[in-house]
Formats: C-alpha cells, structure tokens, sequence
C-alpha cells in the first residue's frame, strides 16, 4: 500500500521542481526527501524522478503518480475537516463553486450567515461557470456547486443532488426602450457563456428568427456597457443585473423566460455537517 506521507513528498517534489526547495516547504531535510523518494519507488517498482541539470524533474510515472496523488490527498483532507466538522463545526472548511452573478448577489449574504452560525468553519470560494462547477464537484475538490440551469427537467449526472434555490427571470437589454425579442430580429446581438448563449438562440427560435450575433463575452459589464453604447442587445438574469446595472441601459423581462439556480451537492442525504451548513445557509440567504 502507498504510504500517504511519501505521495506527500512527490507533490512537494512536483510543485518546486527541485529536492532542497521540497524539503524547505515540508520542513523536512533533504537527505528525507530523498529516502522518502527512494521508498516511494521501491513500493511502486518505477523509476519517479530524474536528473534534469542542476535539477531533477518527473518521469512520466513519475507525473502520473502525482496526478493521482493529489486527488487522493485532496480527499483525505477534505474527510478529516469532515470528520472534525462532526465535532461541533468548530473548525473545517467547507468549498463553493459559483457562477459570477450568484457570487455578485446572494452568496455573501450566504457566508456571512455561515460565519455568524459557525465561527470555526472556514469556506472557500470558487467562481466558474455550471459545467466546470460540476466537474469539480465531481472530482471532490469542493463541496457545492452553485449551478443554473435552463431546463429543469433534463436529469443530471447519477450521483448528483440537486436544492433548488430560486427561479432567475430573463430580460431584454438595449439602449432605447426594449421590445419583445421578435421587435430586435434586425439587431445585433450579444452572447454569454455557453448555455446562456444556448437559451439566447431558443428563445430567439420560439420568436421566429435567428439572431444575427455579433458579440460574445461573459463579463456582465461589458456586455452593458456594449449595450449602452447602441452595439447590440442582450438577454441577461435578473441576478445579473441586481449583481451590475449599467445606468444608461433599459430592460425588460421576458415572459416565461427564466433560468433555475441550483446548489448541487454529491450524493443523497445525508450530508456531512459542513456540507449541510452550508446549504442552509445559502436558503436563508435568499
């Protein structure tokens, strides 16, 4: 069995490239670091690192050892911050993924009902957009992914939970006064990321046409401020705009145009202390 404490040592390695610097950062000497290397690759059978110069660098087992290293120690961390969570949530961690606007609006109202409920409980926060939010809640580097979604009935992945937060409505941005999206067939218009950019073509397609797209970013004041200076128009969410409205810009809802925010958590309930202390207080945020 790999010995925890070695794969400790090989991510050190990793990280600074050099046996003096990985030793500097464990706090161990270097004549350790290299027993604990020499250990390693007598468990393993493969030759882990080389003579690179002055230096030493990983052999491609060497690297492979090492992704998979700081998965498993990520995750055993993460289980003893559970673990103490279990104590009280005195102490522990607890980590959020979140698209831009949710972080813009309702999360810090989140954190700080964390904050005032457990005192000793440190998160960390994440922004990303829904589908790499996943990814990492997939892989156990954090504990919630704070997602939207435009169909509420398509499944996600097994293994996923879903707690619905809020219902996110849509609106037509443009300079003048906004019509329906059927009245801006002739305009340009701009894009979000990719299922905001998805919707944007549905509900264009419901309307009869398809958008001439003549822009595309992510960066909501940008887009407003493209918008304002007569460049094109846009859908945005309301959480969007309560997140950053541009003062010259004029929007309208769009009926039954609304996007579903979710936090997604791996697997059913029960969830560890931290975890559930977290989604609480994300609904009471709101």
């Amino acid at each position: 069995m790999l010995d925890v404490a070695r794969l400790r040592v090989l991510l050190a390695v990793a990280r600074k490239g050099s046996l003096t610097e990985a030793a500097k950062e464990l706090h161990y000497s270097q004549p350790s670091v290299s027993h604990h290397l020499a250990r390693l690759e007598a468990e393993t059978g493969a030759k882990l690192i080389q003579r690179a110069g002055r230096g030493i660098r990983l052999t491609e087992a060497g690297r492979l050892l090492a992704e998979r290293a700081a998965d498993i120690i990520e995750r055993l961390d993460a289980t003893a911050e559970e673990l103490a969570a279990h104590v009280g949530l005195r102490s522990g961690r607890v980590r959020l993924a979140s698209f831009p606007s949710a972080l813009g609006t309702f999360i810090p109202k989140a954190a700080t009902l964390l904050a005032d409920a457990h005192p000793g409980l440190r998160l960390q926060l994440t922004e990303v957009e829904p589908p790499e939010a996943l990814r990492l809640l997939r892989a156990g580097r954090v504990d919630v992914a704070v997602i939207f979604r435009y169909d509420d009935t398509a499944p996600e992945d097994n293994g996923l939970h879903l707690v619905h937060l809020l219902d996110d409505p849509s609106f037509l941005l443009a300079a003048d006064e906004p019509g329906a999206p059927a009245d801006h067939a002739g305009s340009s218009w701009i894009a979000g990321c990719d299922r905001c950019r998805s919707h944007l073509l549905d509900v264009c397609a419901k309307a009869g046409f398809e958008p001439r797209i003549g822009f595309t970013s992510d960066d909501i004041v940008a887009v407003q401020a493209l918008v304002a200076a007569g460049l094109g128009v846009t859908l945005l969410p309301g959480l969007a705009l309560a997140a950053h409205r541009h003062p010259e810009v004029r929007a309208r809802e769009v009926p039954g145009s609304v996007r579903h925010v979710y936090a997604a958590v791996y697997g059913e309930p029960p969830h560890p202390p931290a975890t559930q202390a977290l989604l609480t207080a994300l609904t009471q945020s709101l």
